[in-house]
């Protein structure tokens, strides 16, 4: 029972405490409730610069990414299906012979114009020399010709002048041959005198009939002669054409680059026997690009002009800038080698990749770019 007691006194501590606390004394000695204290101001009340200065600081934020998301994000398209492009060509000879000399070596770059190879020339050498010796001696016919020719009308000039001779001798019978029979008719003269004169003229008539037929003959003597003149003159021509399809495969002998660029896959080397068209090594032009392919549903706003900053696999440090060139009217499959028949068979909608030609201001220099290697455009489309 007291440890009962004992408890119950216990529990009723705190209450009888919190009694004593409110209680004071009066100047009468009697107690009396004290007034409760006023209720503190909630947080909004103790601190509205902080959440004006919050809520200004979220508006500012949400500014910040939508313009973020505006320039950064939307207006762009990017791919990681693009590579470096050129229009690369095997570098081969166009006569056949032993290459005498490789004037580059392994990944060389060259200028235009710079000697890459030179084939043994001596055969097309002799060609030149001997196209030469017939243009020579074509050249001599039409001179022997012409000089004939000259003869010939020098001959002419002598038959037409036998011709006005011989004009001249039948007038002069005829007007005798006339005179005799006139006097004869008259009886002073006598028949032979006539006849011989008759015969006279005659005789005459037939060697004018003779220097015309000469004429006539002279003239077509240089008709002849003109003639073989003409084939003389097509021999010279034929013999010219030799010469100049000579001295081209003497200068095809040296095998030269038509522009700038660098030598790969070299695989040329002295005493070769090279055969026309045989690749002699690999050439890529200074000239390359950027080929990008794009989803269909990237080109939507893509069009020539348009920024492009473009980040190289193998160079991620390098900054480089360029611009759309052009895109592809097309998708890539259509213009491939065995492009897809969508009218047989079951059809699966694909996403196609259409190629963007991409040109750049300015390559770094002294790096090795070349066709193939991988980049990383960003286009800016809006």
């Amino acid at each position: 029972m007291p440890d009962d007691q004992q408890r119950n006194d216990s529990a009723a501590a705190p209450h009888n405490q919190e009694i004593r606390h409110s209680e004071v004394q009066d100047g009468g000695g009697q107690a009396s409730r004290k007034e409760p204290e006023p209720r503190k101001p909630g947080f909004l009340r103790r601190h509205p610069l902080a959440i004006v200065a919050g809520l200004v600081a979220v508006a500012l934020l949400a500014v910040a990414g939508y313009v973020y998301w505006l320039r950064s994000i939307h207006p762009y398209e990017t791919t990681d299906d693009a590579f470096i492009d050129s229009r690369q060509f095997s570098v081969a000879p166009k006569v056949a012979g032993y290459v005498t000399e490789v004037a580059v070596g392994d990944n060389r770059h060259v200028e235009a114009g710079a000697v890459l190879f030179r084939i043994d020339p001596r055969d097309y050498q002799n060609a030149v020399e001997q196209a030469q010796a017939q243009i020579e001696a074509a050249q001599a016919a039409i001179n022997g010709i012409d000089a004939q020719t000259a003869a010939q009308r020098a001959q002419i000039d002598e038959a037409k002048a036998e011709v006005s001779q011989a004009e001249a001798a039948v007038t002069f019978a005829k007007e005798d041959a006339a005179r005799y029979r006139d006097l004869q008719q008259r009886g002073s003269g006598t028949v032979q005198q006539s006849q011989q004169s008759t015969s006279n003229l005659q005789q005459q008539e037939a060697g004018l009939a003779r220097a015309n037929a000469a004429v006539i003959a002279a003239q077509r003597q240089v008709g002849a002669l003109d003639a073989q003149r003409a084939s003389a003159v097509a021999d010279r021509v034929r013999a010219q054409a030799q010469l100049a399809q000579a001295q081209l495969n003497l200068s095809y002998a040296t095998v030269t680059a038509a522009q700038p660029g660098r030598i790969v896959q070299l695989s040329g080397a002295v005493g070769q026997y090279a055969q026309a068209g045989q690749s002699l090594a690999m050439f890529v032009p200074d000239d390359v690009w950027v080929t990008a392919n794009f989803k269909e549903t990237q080109i939507t706003d893509m069009r020539p002009g348009q920024p492009v900053a473009i980040r190289i696999d193998a160079y991620p440090a390098e900054t480089i800038t360029g611009r759309i060139d052009s895109v592809q009217p097309g998708s890539g499959t259509a213009f491939s080698l065995l492009p897809a028949e969508n009218a047989t068979g079951n059809y699966i909608k694909v996403v196609q990749r259409i190629p963007v030609k991409i040109t750049v201001d300015r390559w770094p220099d002294g790096l090795a770019i070349g066709p193939g290697m991988s980049v990383v455009p960003k286009v800016t489309v809006r």
